[in-house]
Parts: structure tokens; C-alpha cells; sequence
């Protein structure tokens, strides 16, 4: 097995023929479409709202710095993937295969990874937000703006843990998460170097010593990887309490290209009849 391949689930694939990451176990496809690309909308347009803000009010270069902090990074990543997310179910609707089960292996597993930064990194922005950096708001905008982005930030990543029918994350994606921070960290002292200030205090080794630097950076990195296998477990708990205590298996599309999805299900549980049973038992309850 390629290392792509172990990068994309633990169990089953989720590009096809169930298509976990297009499909809900309780959404149909058209309002799974529907939310993710509301989420996408919500997500572009507080972003931009917030550079027209600042060009407004003579703060454009708050907007030019805003690409070296991590709780904007992570927004970014949040409202492209629901863009993404949103296209591929609405190809699943459509046609009865996604986008997604039609790119190449490689492009498929990083997809996978792109999945588990937006259901880990919320989650850390949030707790470091508010755990660390949070002081007050100065204004109602303000307000808005830290609320939509340290907060319901979470709520959008809990929206992916809950809703759609993918697979738990695998453990090697505990790899590219630390890479990713690593990579951060780098990006946090270039800005000092290059721009000559710190995007986050706990960073800024010249008021607090190297020591004490390295153990938030520590801690922050133990507090991604207990998020990672929180949210991994989390998603264990979804397909065990949906698939296997309450049969719901995933409501699929009516259009083209249905009848292939089904055979190619029917097919991964030959020789069991008793799954192949339970198959048909749920095509009859969501179609």
C-alpha cells in the first residue's frame, strides 16, 4: 500500500463507491450541498468584510498582516474547503459521483489531510484564543469579527465531525498537523524578522525568555495531537452510533449514476448476506 493510500482513511476509502466525504448519514445530498455552501459563503464574506474594514478605516495594513496569524490561515482553509466540500456533494447530487472520486490518488489524499486541519485547527485557535490571547472587545465589530472567527470557527468544524459520513482520521495525519504548526512557527518569527512585530505574545522570546517560548510552543503542539485523537474518537463514536446501532448508512443521490454507487456497495459485502440485507433495508428507508 502507498503511503497516498494510507494517508486517505483508516476503513473505507470515502472517494468511492459510498463516497463518505459527499454523502451524510442524515442530510440528503442537495441540503448537505446547501449547508456547506452557506458555511463557504459565511465564512468568504466575513473575510472580506474585514479587509474592506480596514481599508475603510485606514487600517489596509492590518489587512496585509492578517496573513501571518494562524486564526486567519485557518479561516481561509475553512471557508475553501466548504467551497470545495460544497462542489464535490453537489457533483454527487448531480451526476452520482463527485469531483472528488474522479481526481487522482494523490490529489484525493491531501484532499483527506485538507479534512483534518479544518476538524483539528478550529478547535485550537479556539482554545488558544480565548484560553490565551482574549482581552475584551472595543467594539461591536469587533465582537462580530472574533466571534465568527474564534468561535464559530468550532462550530464549523463540528458541522464536519457530525454530519457527513467520513471515515475516523487516520493516525498518520498526526504527521502533516505537526508539520503544519512547525511550518507556522517558522512563518511567526520570518514576520518578526521581515515586519518587526510578533503575531502572537507567547511568541516574542524578547519579553519572555527562550524557556518559556518553548513550553507554549510545546503545550500547543500537545494540545493539537489530544485534538487530533478527540476528534478521530469522535468520529468513531458518529459511524458506530449511526452505521451499526441505528443502520443509517448514508442517503444517497436519485440521479445518474446511483445504480453503480449501489452495485459497487453491494459488491465490497459479497458473501455477507446479512450486510447486503442491511443494505437494501436502508435503500428502501432513504429513497
Amino acid at each position: 500500500m502507498t503511503i497516498w493510500k494510507r494517508m486517505r482513511t483508516d476503513s473505507e476509502s470515502g472517494f468511492g463507491p459510498t463516497y463518505r466525504f459527499s454523502t451524510s448519514w442524515i442530510l440528503t445530498p442537495g441540503l448537505l450541498f446547501t449547508l456547506r455552501a452557506l458555511l463557504s459563503l459565511y465564512a468568504f464574506t466575513t473575510i472580506f468584510t474585514i479587509f474592506g474594514y480596514d481599508g475603510v478605516n485606514g487600517q489596509a495594513e492590518d489587512a496585509r498582516r492578517s496573513f501571518s496569524y494562524f486564526t486567519n490561515l485557518t479561516y481561509w482553509g475553512l471557508a475553501f474547503y466548504f467551497a470545495f466540500a460544497a462542489a464535490h456533494t453537489a457533483s454527487y447530487w448531480l451526476t452520482g459521483t463527485p469531483f472528488l472520486a474522479r481526481w487522482p490518488q494523490l490529489l484525493q489524499s491531501l484532499h483527506s489531510i485538507f479534512y483534518s486541519t479544518i476538524v483539528v485547527f478550529p478547535w485550537l485557535v479556539t482554545i488558544v484564543f480565548w484560553g490565551l490571547l482574549y482581552s475584551g472587545f472595543r467594539t461591536k465589530f469587533s465582537a462580530w469579527t472574533n466571534i465568527s472567527q474564534h468561535a464559530l470557527n468550532s462550530v464549523f468544524a463540528l458541522f464536519e465531525i457530525i454530519f457527513p459520513r467520513t471515515a475516523p482520521l487516520p493516525f498518520l495525519h498526526i504527521i502533516p498537523i505537526i508539520v503544519i504548526l512547525g511550518m507556522y512557527l517558522g512563518l511567526a518569527y520570518v514576520t518578526y524578522d521581515t515586519e518587526h512585530f510578533f503575531v502572537y505574545n507567547f511568541l516574542n522570546n524578547k519579553t519572555h525568555s527562550h524557556g518559556v517560548v518553548a513550553a507554549y510552543c510545546v503545550g500547543i503542539l500537545v494540545v493539537a495531537i489530544i485534538l487530533f485523537l478527540v476528534v478521530r474518537y469522535l468520529i468513531m463514536l458518529r459511524l458506530w452510533l449511526t452505521e451499526k446501532k441505528m443502520g443509517m448508512t448514508g442517503k444517497t443521490t436519485s440521479r445518474r449514476g446511483r445504480r453503480l454507487q449501489e452495485e459497487g456497495a453491494y459488491a465490497r459485502v459479497a458473501g455477507r448476506p446479512a450486510e447486503i440485507a442491511q443494505l437494501k433495508k436502508n435503500e428502501r428507508r432513504f429513497h
